[in-house]
């Protein structure tokens, strides 16, 4: 079992920045892809973006490219998402999750589906005004 528990998210004027970060606990956390995706009321879970194991790939929706970062540091057992030049579009609940790193494929088709995931957190609102 892998506990996830994100914070970091909160109220921000368009255009601004926020840094989510999710800490992973139970497992060893090198053993999983990350990944981060994001809900709106009466929406479907959508994909943001994901990273390996090492952080040595990544892949990022095209509402993500060039505006959001993701990264991990494996020795605090946490995966950040860095938003940029926000938009009031990205409001949403953003959610961390875990892919167990079993031989899985790391592709874009795979990893941005979020039943692939095993594991995920409770989420942390951001809402971004205009």
């Amino acid at each position: 079992q892998v506990h996830l528990e994100e914070s970091g998210g909160g109220l921000v004027q368009a255009g601004g920045s926020l840094r989510l970060s999710c800490v992973a606990s139970g497992e060893t956390f090198s053993n999983y892809i990350m990944g981060w995706f994001r809900q709106a009321p009466g929406k479907e879970r959508e994909f943001v973006a994901t990273v390996s194991w090492n952080g040595g790939a990544i892949y990022y929706a095209d509402s993500a490219k060039g505006r959001f970062t993701i990264s991990r540091d494996n020795t605090k057992n946490t995966v950040y998402l860095q938003m940029n030049s926000l938009k009031s579009e990205d409001t949403a609940v953003y959610l961390c999750a875990a892919l167990r790193n079993s031989g899985v494929s790391f592709l874009y088709s795979i990893l941005s589906d979020p039943r692939r995931y095993d594991f995920w957190g409770q989420g942390t609102q951001v809402t971004v005004s205009s």
